[in-house]
C-alpha cells in the first residue's frame, strides 16, 4: 500500500505548525507540554516541531518552568524579532500607521491629519504611503523582514478576487485585491488594496475597521477568551465586530456587522448613507455634536480639537448644560436600544464597547448604558451578557490591522515560500 503522498506530508506539517505557532502566540509562554496539549500533538511531534520551529527562528526560549523537583520546563513563545507588521487606521479625517514587532511592541508610529470635507480615496493612499515610509525609517526595520500591512477602513471590504496575487496597478488602471464601499464616505468600489500596493513592495492587506478592532480585542483585550461576543466600534460612525465560536463573524459577502445602519426610527434623522432612521445617526459622535448644536440654536459646539474635544465637553458638561445633558439622555437611550438588539440577535457572552468615542461614552456613562439596555433586551440573553468597556485604547484599529498578517503568517505555519496573500484566515481554538 502507498504510503502519504509529499503533498500530504507537507500539509500534515504546515497543520501542525500552524497549531503550535497560534497557541505559542496567543498564549505563551507555554511549556513544550503545555503546547502539545493545547495542539492536540503528541509529545514526539511537539518536541520535532518545537527543534524545526527554533532553528527556524520563529519560537524561543525566554525562560524556565519549575516543575515540582523535575527538569525545569522551558517556556516557548513566538520570537518578537523573527518579523515585524506594520498596522494602519485610516478614518475620516485622521490616519494613524504603526509598525510593530511579533511582540506587538511598536517600533514606528505616524500620525497626519487630512483637512479635506470628504475622504478623498486618493489622499488617503497618499497619507498611508507616507506613514509607511515613516515607520520604517523610525524604527530601521530592513523593508525584507516586514511580512505585511495590514490596512483598517470605514465602509464594506469585497475581495474582488485578486486577494492570491494582491492588487496591480497597470496603463492608469488599478486591478486585483480588496475593495471598499464606503457608501457613508462616498467611497464607491474603491480598489484600495491595488492602490496601497501600488505604492510599497510590501504585500497588503486590507479589512473593515470594526473588524480588525474587534480581532485585537478578541486576541488581547476585553474579549479574550470568549467565544460568542459582539465588539462595538463608537466614532464618526457605527459598526460592530460578530465573533460566533470564536471566530469573527463575516457574512457571505464580508459586510456583517454593519449595526450603525440598522433602522431604529422609520423616517427619522437622515443618515450619512443617504438613509433614514439609522443608528449611527442617533449615536455618531457628529450626531451628538449636530444634536447639541440644534438644541442651543446653532450655537458654536463646546471644546476644542475638533468633533473628539466637543463630544469630551458635551460629556463632561451633562451635569450643569441642559442641552448636554439632554444630549446624552438621548444618546444612552439609543445607545441601550442598540446594544438590547444585538444581545437579542445574537446571544453573545459579551459586548465590548470600543472606538474613541465608546471608550468615553462607557468611561462616563457605563452603568446608565446598561441600564437603557436592560430595558429593551429580553431577560434571558441579557443575563448572560457582560457589557464591558475595551481594554486596547484610541490604538486599537491600527493594532488591529496588524494583525492581518500575522493571521496569515501562523495560519500557514510559516512555511518557505508562505505568500502572504493567500485566502483570509482566522484562529480557531
Amino acid at each position: 500500500m502507498a504510503g502519504p503522498s509529499a503533498t500530504n506530508m507537507r500539509d500534515l506539517r504546515r497543520s501542525n505548525r500552524s497549531r503550535a505557532l497560534w497557541h505559542a502566540f496567543l498564549s505563551g509562554p507555554l511549556t513544550r507540554q503545555e503546547i502539545g496539549g493545547l495542539a492536540g500533538l503528541s509529545p514526539a511531534t511537539v518536541s520535532n516541531l518545537v527543534a524545526d520551529l527554533t532553528a527556524d527562528g520563529l519560537i524561543t526560549e525566554v525562560g524556565l518552568e519549575d516543575s515540582g523537583g523535575g527538569r525545569p520546563r522551558g517556556l516557548l513563545r513566538v520570537n518578537p524579532d523573527y518579523g515585524y507588521v506594520i498596522g494602519v487606521d485610516v478614518g475620516e479625517a485622521a490616519f494613524l500607521v504603526e509598525l510593530f514587532d511579533l511582540g506587538l511592541n511598536v517600533r514606528g508610529r505616524h500620525l497626519s491629519a487630512t483637512d479635506m470635507a470628504v475622504l478623498d480615496p486618493q489622499d488617503a493612499v497618499s497619507h498611508v504611503a507616507g506613514g509607511i515610509r515613516s515607520v520604517i525609517a523610525q524604527s530601521a526595520v530592513p523593508e525584507p523582514d516586514i511580512l505585511g500591512v495590514g490596512v483598517a477602513v470605514p465602509g464594506l471590504v469585497e475581495d474582488s478576487g485578486g486577494a492570491q496575487a494582491g492588487g496591480a496597478y497597470s496603463g492608469g488602471a488599478y486591478s486585483g485585491g480588496a475593495v471598499v464601499h464606503g457608501q457613508s464616505v462616498g467611497w464607491d468600489a474603491v480598489p484600495l488594496e491595488a492602490m496601497v500596493s501600488a505604492r510599497t513592495r510590501l504585500p497588503v492587506l486590507v479589512d473593515n475597521g470594526a473588524k480588525t478592532l474587534g480581532q485585537a480585542e478578541l486576541w488581547f483585550g476585553a474579549a479574550r477568551g470568549a467565544q460568542d461576543a459582539v465588539i462595538v466600534l463608537l466614532g464618526i460612525g457605527a459598526g460592530a465586530c460578530i465573533v460566533s465560536g470564536g471566530e469573527v463573524y463575516r457574512g457571505s459577502a464580508g459586510s456583517a456587522g454593519e449595526w450603525g445602519h440598522t433602522a431604529i426610527a422609520i423616517d427619522g434623522r437622515r443618515c450619512r448613507c443617504g438613509a433614514r432612521g439609522c443608528l449611527e445617526a442617533y449615536v455618531g459622535a457628529a450626531a451628538i455634536a449636530a444634536r447639541y448644536a440644534e438644541l442651543r440654536g446653532g450655537t458654536r459646539p463646546l471644546g476644542h480639537g475638533g468633533l473628539e474635544g466637543t463630544v469630551a465637553a458635551i460629556i463632561e458638561s451633562g451635569d450643569r448644560d441642559r442641552a448636554a445633558a439632554q444630549v446624552l439622555d438621548e444618546t444612552v437611550t439609543h445607545l441601550g436600544a442598540g446594544i438590547a438588539s444585538l444581545v437579542n440577535l445574537f446571544n453573545p457572552e459579551r459586548v465590548v464597547l470600543g472606538g474613541w468615542l465608546g471608550q468615553a461614552l462607557s468611561g462616563a456613562l457605563l452603568p446608565r448604558i446598561r441600564d437603557a439596555a436592560g430595558r429593551h433586551a429580553l431577560r434571558l440573553p441579557l443575563r448572560g451578557a457582560a457589557i464591558v468597556p475595551a481594554q486596547l485604547g484610541k490604538d486599537a484599529v491600527a493594532l488591529g490591522g496588524a494583525t492581518l498578517p500575522i493571521a496569515r503568517l501562523l495560519t500557514a505555519g510559516a512555511m518557505p515560500g508562505l505568500d502572504l496573500r493567500s485566502a483570509r484566515s482566522s484562529f480557531t481554538s
